[in-house]
């Protein structure tokens, strides 16, 4: 066994309603001015209302920043954490999908008192130094895995993101409450739990640091998220499912904050970037493109895979059968959810293909993880075949 190591959020309360206890844990952990990180949707849905006066009761000093977009710029982590500095917070909750959690864990470092550093700095691997304000998480969404995750993804120029990553990112406390998840659309509901599975395939084949708890952690989540998903999109008020759903992308996240995403993740980010693709859509639509790339040297690890996948569905074969009916499985499953599975059907001009590709290569962070190297060639005619 090669060594390694392993860092997670140092707590996950995983129980439906949880969150109506906000206040409480936030007042255990010594809090007396809270600031409640989300975006426009949250608050203009009213998610927040019911949690306020726990504060009250709890004597608990509490502000909202709702202004967190998609994609946040670094103006946006800026404002945010200006708000933090303006009332003295003394914890952070990121509440909502991963652009507020990303958020949240940025202000939570750089509204600490003793912060020096400018937020230039902090981007790539290890650069954050210091203290960070207590973090607490609230994903509404089963999908980004945020809430135990070192890393927060910042829109930098007009088309190109870039990572901080930094085990003070890990917040303290991660509350998987499915009530949040209830009013989600189908669609976002599809794409989020598909960019989960995504988390998982990617962290069980990551050439680098993949171990095995990461191995354990990605099988487990890739079979709560299979299990569950056609529920959570086609029967939305099923807590149950939705639960598991929270589950299975927490520890996707956990697989992937430890073996990192690689390839699929590379060719979404300019999707997003140059066209606005939600993330999770990107994911999917050259996720099983970027899965028959690979299959000539990752067919061992897609059998394996295919498992809890499919489960009693899986028909008896060798290994590559087996990983070919994983990849067969995962192409069917957007149509099957309702998204859009070819990148013309997403407003993707076919003649911006060439600058995705080179934008692509970029992303070197994420594609020495993938399985099987990747050329600016090979991404052009992944993102064609994704055409």
């Amino acid at each position: 066994m090669q060594p390694f190591s392993f860092a997670t959020t140092a707590q996950i309360l995983c129980e439906p309603g949880a969150v109506q206890r906000l206040a409480g844990l936030c007042r255990e952990r010594g809090a007396k001015r809270v600031l409640i990180i989300s975006d426009p949707g949250i608050a203009r849905l009213g998610m927040l209302d019911d949690l306020l006066p726990g504060f009250t009761a709890a004597k608990v000093g509490v502000a909202i920043f709702s202004e967190v977009t998609a994609d946040p710029s670094e103006a946006c982590v800026l404002a945010a954490a200006q708000r933090a500095r303006h009332i003295g917070a003394d914890l952070v909750v990121g509440f909502g999908g991963g652009s507020s959690m990303d958020v949240a864990k940025l202000v939570a470092l750089l509204a600490h008192r003793d912060c020096s550093q400018p937020i230039a700095e902090l981007y790539g691997i290890d650069r954050a130094k210091g203290r960070r304000l207590p973090l607490i998480q609230v994903p509404t969404t089963a999908g980004t895995g945020s809430e135990v995750t070192p890393i927060a993804i910042v829109t930098t120029g007009a088309t190109t993101k870039m990572g901080i990553v930094s085990p003070l990112l890990l917040p303290d406390l991660a509350v998987l409450d499915a009530v949040c998840t209830l009013g989600l659309p189908s669609a976002v509901t599809a794409a989020t739990g598909i960019d989960a599975m995504v988390h998982a395939i990617e962290a069980y084949t990551s050439r680098l640091k993949r171990n095995p708890l990461s191995s354990l952690l990605a099988r487990e989540a890739l079979r709560l998220l299979a299990d569950n998903l056609d529920q959570a999109v086609h029967n939305g008020g099923n807590l149950q499912a939705r639960q598991a759903m929270l589950l299975g992308a927490c520890l996707a996240g956990q697989a992937f904050a430890n073996a990192p995403v690689a390839a699929v993740h590379a060719l979404a980010y300019p999707l997003g970037g140059h066209f606005h693709v939600p993330h999770g859509l990107a994911n999917a639509l050259v996720l099983p493109h970027v899965l028959r790339f690979n299959l000539p040297v990752a067919a061992v690890d897609y059998a394996e895979l295919a498992v809890p996948l499919l489960g009693a569905r899986l028909q008896p074969g060798d290994q590559r059968q087996q990983a070919e009916q994983f990849v067969a499985e995962l192409a069917a499953l957007s149509s099957r959810c309702g998204l859009p599975d070819r990148l013309r059907d997403a407003d993707v001009p076919r003649h911006r293909l060439g600058q995705l590709a080179e934008d692509a290569m970029q992303q070197q962070r994420l594609l020495v993880n993938n399985p099987r190297e990747v050329t600016q060639a090979d991404a052009l005619a992944i993102y064609e075949a994704a055409y």
